[in-house]
């Protein structure tokens, strides 16, 4: 996609513990009507919808507040159920920053955004990483997943590029809300590659510290 097509208005849907890195390809299950609503329209137009968390909060009685930063998708499959879900494919295209939020009669929310700090996500070329750096990182990261429970096809994505493998392996991490948060404002993948083994870091102290105090 080109900087002048993308979209000056998005509509979002805002799934908290979730996200979407550019060149990443997500599976999504719809089945609340907003959302249907807004695959819907999606689909009779550009097939553009941004990902975004919602904030924390303890009130359950107000609309939650969304992150500053989120992630534009594009439907690339779509599928209708008999029990009236739609499933569908996103491909992560490039990261946005939420301006304002738009009030309008749709039973979704909507956003204006600014693409102008992400553009290098629309770039086909590769960062340099050194393999030393990466091999650590995902040393840490299998054990970390292997811990949690999770399993991965790591021999999959060892077929992907470089870009492709860390967004993945951030997507799908055992992290939380706020550490997901952190990876997807990460302003390229040199940056986010430091921040995984930060947060790594922490995980294995904690595990130290667990361990000594039994």
């Amino acid at each position: 996609m080109q900087k002048k097509n993308l979209p000056k208005e998005i509509p979002v849907f805002p799934l908290s513990n979730f996200i979407i890195f550019p060149k990443t390809t997500v599976p999504l299950n719809i089945f609340e009507p907003r959302y249907l609503d807004m695959v819907n329209d999606a689909m009779k137009s550009d097939k553009l919808i941004g990902m975004i968390q919602p904030k924390t909060s303890n009130d359950k009685s107000n609309i939650p507040s969304l992150h500053d930063v989120g992630c534009l998708g594009k439907i690339t499959t779509f599928r209708e159920t008999e029990d009236g879900r739609i499933l569908i494919e996103l491909r992560g295209i490039i990261r946005f920053k939420n301006l304002e939020e738009i009030r309008d009669n749709k039973k979704y929310r909507t956003l204006k955004v600014d693409f102008s700090d992400y553009y290098n996500d629309l770039e086909e070329q590769k960062e340099e990483i050194k393999f030393s750096d990466l091999e650590l990182i995902f040393k840490g990261l299998k054990s970390l997943f292997e811990k949690k429970g999770f399993i991965i096809n790591w021999k999959s994505l060892e077929k992907q590029s470089l870009d492709e493998t860390i967004n993945a392996l951030a997507m799908a991490s055992p992290f939380s809300l706020e550490e997901k948060q952190i990876l997807l404002e990460s302003v390229n993948l040199n940056i986010r590659k430091q921040k995984i083994s930060e947060i790594l870091s922490t995980y294995t102290f904690d595990e130290f510290n667990n361990t000594t105090l039994q």
